[in-house]
């Protein structure tokens, strides 16, 4: 009875894979599917060209150094992220930071595939995590002071 029941079930494979389109089968995950995670490898390379495009293409209302205080900024009335301080993006994905890149956010253009490839743009995230690494971590609030028992 088992015999007949899988090669049932191989026959129903052959046939579905048969009827799939070929180009489906080769292109992978679709290019609308979101990474969970940066996909890309940082290297020195990667960085430091992510480090020129971020200067021509960022730094001019972001700030060189990521803190989001920048004249242009101020005079367009931009409230942007202090990406020096490590809560900040703590609670961004790299898939959420790639798609602000790509897609732009309120008054911040998007990164043109035709001017950033993916792993160029992947690689930014990279860089602009860089930004709060080697910050001091904000000081733990202060314990409140111990009770002290009255004395007689």
């Amino acid at each position: 009875m088992l015999k007949p029941i899988l090669v049932l079930s191989a026959v129903l494979l052959f046939e579905i894979a048969a009827l799939t389109p070929a180009s489906t089968l080769a292109a992978g995950p679709s290019q609308d599917t979101p990474a969970p995670t940066n996909p890309v490898k940082p290297t020195v390379a990667s960085q430091d060209k992510a480090k020129k495009m971020y200067g021509i293409d960022c730094a001019i209302c972001h700030g060189e150094n990521g803190n989001g205080k920048t004249d242009l900024a101020k005079d367009m009335s931009l409230d942007l992220m202090d990406w020096t301080n490590p809560k900040i993006l703590a609670g961004k994905s790299d898939q959420e930071l790639f798609d602000m890149i790509r897609k732009g956010k309120d008054k911040m253009p998007a990164e043109d595939a035709g001017r950033a490839k993916d792993n160029e743009v992947w690689a930014l995230v990279t860089y602009i995590r860089n930004f709060s690494k080697n910050q001091p971590a904000a000081p733990a609030p202060a314990a409140p002071a111990p009770a002290t028992a009255p004395t007689n």
